[in-house]
């Protein structure tokens, strides 16, 4: 579980966000939509600015990965071959006493979350009382208490992945009594039996219902990718090994969505499935592992912020799964997943089609459907992982206090901020003329309301970068204050030097190229 600190600093976040235009709470005005949100002025542009990194780095990045936009409904059979109309379900279990269902899954999970707190408490202790000389590895081997508590992990996995892979729903249950797992609400252990429920959305479509066939909204965009797969290797004239990416909504009815925008029912996907040689994908599971984790550490994070986690069960089309998870401020969760799926997609569309989805291998000389690798990554959990990263509360050496979000400047919804000293003698003036140069490269924000020094804390509260200030001394000598946002730092500049500022500090250049090294 999340320390107190934890939880208020996440409750902080989630004010913060509402407060600065970055994300609302759906349909409010009527209430609201439980686990629906929209995204507001500031939120919609760091999301964008998250979807164009990542599709650069993808397709842009990578001559043989390009992209398509596949359409969110799809013939009803294609969830029936890709395994979502059987197997697309959730243990779920409710407590008899608060009334309140859970992810069955997820509160085992969370019980073994806390016991690897005691372990990294353990650890953390030995680093403390013996400095230099500690041995992190040595320890967690050696040590009595560690070792017993990884036991009970060890254990508790290794039986949860037999009930899952079983689909034994009596076993599951089992394990959360035999666990003594409380339900958070009323205390009790007072449980229903774990039932399976399907998350997709069903509608008709068809001008009369008599006549409307059933058909869902898309629990993935990895579908939309696989029946297009031919479509895309012959008119661009692929060669495996290629990728197709895309980004879009998904829909999911999820009974247990909590977490802010952690889990929803309509959310934004990014995906990758990357058509290889049968025989090569493990070799590809290591480079796509390596790949994103580049990507993800290139937005400048503490690299204790991520971590790889193995799929105790694998899903029924992979051979092999891992996570990307990140540490939020509710603990470390999923990000990204990436799965070889090997043939299951493909083949399954090919039996349930009735037509032939193989590739022409003129090196083999030979047909074969090809095994797939996958990266997927959710854009709203990019966007909270950002969020939760780059808020800070900090209080200055004046005594004062400022909230910043010190959002990656490459990513910042606006990355400068022309702000006249007074809205008299010509200063109002002479900031628009430079707004009017900037605004074709960089998305600026004009602002004369208030003191600078509130000016200057709005700015830090939504991530910009830089805060140029025109004063009466710029209409003497063609300068200007450029503030840093992270630093606080003023500098004085000439009015021509801005643009080549911006361009270095703000452009998604170098973290590209950083990537790519």
């Amino acid at each position: 579980m999340a320390s107190t600190n934890n939880e208020d600093l996440f409750k902080n976040i989630i004010s913060h966000a509402k407060e600065y235009g970055f994300i609302f709470q759906s349909s409010e005005i009527y209430d609201g939509l439980s686990a629906v949100y929209d995204y507001g002025q500031n939120g919609a542009e760091l999301k964008k600015n998250i979807r164009d990194y990542w599709w650069k780095a993808m397709v842009q990045m990578n001559e043989n990965i390009v992209g398509i936009d596949a359409s969110i409904f799809m013939h009803p059979t294609t969830w029936k071959a890709s395994g979502h109309v059987d197997a697309f379900n959730d243990p779920l279990v409710d407590n008899k006493d608060s009334k309140k269902r859970y992810r069955a899954d997820v509160l085992i999970e969370e019980h073994v979350a806390k016991i690897e707190g005691k372990i990294n408490k353990e650890v953390e202790k030995a680093r403390t009382r013996f400095a230099d000389g500690f041995n992190e590895y040595t320890f967690r081997t050696t040590n009595a208490r560690v070792l017993e508590n990884q036991k009970k992990i060890d254990d508790i996995n290794l039986r949860f992945k037999a009930a899952l892979e079983a689909n034994d729903l009596v076993e599951v249950r089992q394990i959360i009594i035999d666990l003594e797992i409380v339900c958070p609400i009323s205390g009790t252990r007072n449980w229903t039996d774990v039932r399976q429920f399907n998350l997709m959305f069903s509608t008709q479509v068809g001008s009369v219902s008599e006549e409307s066939s059933t058909i869902y909204l898309r629990p993935e965009t990895a579908q939309g990718i696989f029946v297009n797969f031919l479509n895309v290797q012959k008119t661009g004239r692929m060669k495996i090994p290629f990728g197709i990416a895309q980004t879009g909504k998904a829909f999911r009815n999820e009974i247990v969505a909590r977490q802010f925008i952690f889990r929803m029912r309509e959310f934004e996907q990014m995906e990758m499935q990357y058509f290889i040689k049968p025989g090569t994908e493990m070799e590809w599971y290591k480079y796509w592992k390596e790949t994103r984790m580049k990507w993800h550490r290139s937005l400048g994070f503490p690299e204790s912020k991520h971590r790889f986690h193995d799929h105790l069960k694998l899903a029924h089309y992979a051979n092999a799964a891992c996570d990307i998870e990140f540490e939020f401020p509710f603990g470390f969760k999923e990000l990204e997943g990436i799965h070889s799926r090997t043939d299951f997609d493909l083949g399954n569309h090919e039996k349930f089609s009735g037509k032939k989805l193989q590739y022409f291998d003129p090196e083999l000389d030979q047909s074969y459907v090809p095994y797939v690798l996958e990266t997927s990554i959710g854009l709203d959990r990019m966007f909270l992982a950002i969020l939760s990263q780059a808020y800070a509360e900090e209080k200055l050496e004046d005594g004062s206090e400022r909230v910043v979000l010190r959002i990656p400047f490459f990513l910042a919804p606006v990355k400068c901020a022309i702000l006249p000293l007074v809205k008299k003698d010509g200063l109002p003036e002479k900031a628009r003329e430079i707004m009017n140069r900037l605004r074709f490269d960089h998305l600026c924000q004009y602002e004369e309301k208030d003191s600078i020094g509130k000016r200057y804390r709005r700015q830090d509260a939504i991530g910009t970068p830089f805060c140029i200030t025109i004063d009466h001394q710029t209409l003497e000598d063609n300068t200007v204050t450029i503030r840093h946002r992270d630093s606080m730092l003023q500098e004085r500049i000439n009015i021509n030097e801005i643009e080549k500022i911006l361009g270095e500090k703000v452009s998604m250049r170098n973290a590209l190229m950083q990537i790519s090294e």
